[in-house]
């Protein structure tokens, strides 16, 4: 029976201890409900830490007992693990730099140890119970190395991640020391799901500029894989909110704030205690309301939740003091004797609570610097029922990117935050329920359960796409087959492309000479009976020549203007001009003049410009824009526009690698024909050649070719069985 394996920092339950014996409830989490459908059904599990420090054997074995019948296993930390793990490297070094406060943060060797140790651990419990076609969805940014160790333990297996905070900006992103080894951990996963696309942009961008893989789109090309990198914005569970109205301790919380708050107008606002919430601003902005609009002195209330977090640490304990000073300040100078301008709770309270305030605050204001998605904001509004009510959003927060119809605030100015509760304060009431109809559908709609139903869907489709791709791979099946083909043949003819097929790519398009062992591959498939070496390739017709003009082998050089066969001396196509350089050069004269480290090569008919020492993604940048405005120049003239690895040609349309193939397959008849090639010319080969022939394509991208191959290793590997039969 296939499994379904949830890994989180924490399981969804909580444990209490008393005399010895510990009761289990479970969590009222978002997650926890979303994942709920996945986790209880059948032999799914749910793999994390239980929230205590339990050193004995005897009580984890008892506790283990007990939650596996509940369909969760715990991973049991020690003290020292819990601090250098969880409260050092994951809170004090990954949360202020993925808030963008990397001021906070610290980069110690000790927490970064903890962290791989306990990643470690994780691994090794998770491969206790992952058999073969199992799923693996890993969860956020204490386990950003599980994914890439359980890769290395089970390449097969389908693994998805999802990361629960913002992602930063590469410039925030690579100050952490150990940033290589964190994203290569995270691109273990097959499907990668962030809340919004800034976020799966910045991995992108990082990801590309920190290792050296190749991103196309949304997809990172990682040890052979493609790794899909998409947004996936998370969602509450609206009808538990929705509902919530009418249970009966609701109803009577409703009421109590009825009695006590009276004509009061509420303004909410619910957070847990981080300096990625902006608690300070918000109320520095309700203390200029009261300051600048005095009508509203006792008449509107800032009813003020924060949830104790981590208050032993001292930025936080700091914040902490601030609050309760700027909270005095306020109350201190506003307050009349019936009126308190802030109720201010330092504590955490039941969702009945919460639902009752929901229920009857008239603005919901949530402004933090930065935050992943923001879930307070979609709670209040799958609680108001009756279409009223309004909320003020930060543009920081990714639910700003679904709830378009609050109003959106910059949670840095004050003034913008002040002017908001205003405008919140005098909105008719049918601006408000056209608002609260729009969001409410859309936060029922894009759910929790939709969110997860979602992200499994894609994981599959992923790795259905990663089958595909691999049925194609040269695998020992297929090897075998090209060998029994090669073998009973008697004419035989292969092309082969040079750059990027038979070499590497080099920085220095000079530097990428033929080597010795290329030469003795190339010699004696060349003097095998029967065989016909075609070399071609986009490279000069002088290079090639000197490189290759001694060796028994055909030459088809700038992409089929120069030909040349093995006894005969070089020729070119004919009627071919090169009058349209004159007007395309200044083009890539400029864009070099823009670019450093780029240049340009001018061949007999075409002209290419290079980009592989340019900064990344600068280059790819400046490509784009080229590519652009050549194609509007040169769609009349008979010229077109190839973008290879690196490089932008520009080349008349007569000269194609496919043509010149099949004129040379027009002098004779082969019962062999094979070719290799990893560009975007060579496809026009794979598209121009019989059926029967073998194509492949070098590296993982889509192609016309038959099969693939990774690297030009594994080419002269299956050309090297080849000479040898």
């Amino acid at each position: 029976m296939k499994k379904t394996i949830i890994v989180s920092n924490r399981l969804p339950v909580k444990i209490t201890e008393k005399d010895g014996e510990f009761s289990l409830q479970p969590s009222e989490g978002g997650l926890a409900t979303g994942l709920g459908s996945i986790y209880r059904d059948g032999n799914n599990i749910w793999l994390g830490w239980p929230g205590l420090e339990i050193e004995d054997p005897k009580q984890q074995e008892k506790i283990t007992k007990q939650l596996r019948q509940m369909n969760l296993m715990p991973v049991f930390l020690t003290q020292d693990e819990i601090n250098n793990f969880y409260e050092g490297f994951s809170n004090e070094t990954l949360w202020p730099v993925f808030h963008y406060m990397a001021v906070y943060a610290r980069y110690d060797q000790g927490y970064w140890d903890a962290y791989y140790q306990v990643n470690k651990k994780f691994r090794d419990i998770v491969m206790q119970v992952a058999e073969q076609g199992d799923t693996i969805w890993v969860h956020d940014y204490q386990l950003l190395l599980l994914p890439g160790m359980l890769r290395a333990e089970m390449p097969e297996i389908s693994i998805g991640f999802f990361n629960h905070i913002p992602f930063p900006s590469y410039e925030l992103f690579r100050l952490i020391p150990w940033r290589a080894e964190l994203i290569e951990g995270m691109l273990g996963a097959d499907l990668m799901g962030f809340h919004t696309f800034d976020d799966t942009r910045h991995f992108l961008n990082a990801a590309s500029r920190i290792l050296p893989v190749n991103t196309t789109a949304n997809i990172v090309y990682y040890n052979d894989r493609a790794v899909v990198v998409e947004t996936f914005p998370m969602g509450i569970d609206f009808n538990k909110f929705s509902g919530l109205a009418n249970d009966p301790e609701v109803k009577h919380q409703i009421q109590s704030l009825k009695e006590n708050f009276q004509q009061d107008r509420m303004v909410l606002s619910i957070d847990r205690l981080d300096y990625s919430k902006g608690i300070l601003q918000r109320l520095q902005a309700f203390e200029l309301l009261l300051q600048l609009h005095p009508e509203y002195i006792g008449k509107v209330v800032l009813y003020m939740i924060v949830v104790p977090s981590r208050d032993t640490v001292p930025q936080y304990k700091e914040l902490r003091d601030e609050i309760d000073k700027l909270v005095g300040n306020i109350n201190s100078r506003f307050r009349t004797l019936s009126w308190h301008p802030v109720q201010y709770f330092y504590r955490s309270f039941p969702v009945e609570v919460l639902a009752g305030l929901y229920n009857y605050a008239d603005i919901c204001l949530v402004t933090p610097m930065r935050d992943g998605m923001n879930l307070v904001s979609k709670e209040y509004v799958a609680s108001r029922n009756n279409n009223d009510g309004v909320l003020i959003l930060s543009e920081m927060a990714g639910a700003s990117k679904e709830l378009i119809d609050a109003i959106i605030v910059n949670p840095n100015n004050i003034g913008a935050i002040t002017r908001a509760i205003v405008d919140a304060l005098n909105m008719p009431l049918p601006e408000q329920q056209r608002r609260m109809k729009q969001m409410r559908q859309l936060v029922s709609k894009f759910n929790v359960h939709h969110w997860v139903k979602l992200f499994m869907t894609r994981l599959e489709e992923v790795n259905q796409m990663q089958q595909n791709m691999l049925a194609r791979r040269v695998n020992q099946e297929t090897a075998v087959m090209i060998r029994q083909q090669y073998r009973q043949a008697k004419k035989r003819i292969i092309f082969l492309d040079y750059d990027g097929t038979l070499v590497g790519f080099q920085s220095n398009i000079d530097m990428a000479a033929p080597d010795p062992d290329l030469y003795q591959l190339l010699r004696e498939l060349a003097a095998y009976p029967g065989n016909h070496i075609v070399m071609i390739s986009g490279r000069k017709h002088e290079t090639l020549g000197e490189w290759f003009g001694h060796l028994p082998v055909d030459l088809i050089a700038e992409h089929g203007a120069w030909q040349k066969t093995r006894e005969g001396e070089w020729y070119q196509l004919p009627g071919l001009t090169d009058k349209w350089k004159q007007e395309i050069m200044p083009m890539l004269e400029q864009a070099t003049d823009r670019t450093p480290g780029s240049f340009v090569e001018e061949k007999s008919y075409s002209l290419v410009w290079h980009y592989r020492k340019v900064e990344s993604g600068l280059g790819e940048q400046r490509a784009n824009e080229l590519m652009n405005t050549l194609r509007y120049y040169t769609v009349e003239k008979g010229l077109q526009v190839l973008p290879g690895d690196k490089v932008i040609e520009v080349k008349n349309i007569e000269i194609n690698k496919g043509k010149a193939a099949l004129s040379w397959l027009n002098h004779k008849k082969y019962d062999f024909i094979m070719a290799m090639g990893d560009d975007v010319t060579d496809e026009d080969i794979f598209k121009a050649l019989p059926p029967k022939a073998i194509t492949i394509k070098v590296g993982s991208q889509v192609s016309a070719a038959q099969y693939y191959l990774r690297s030009h290793h594994e080419v002269r590997h299956l050309l090297r069985t080849l000479k040898s039969i």
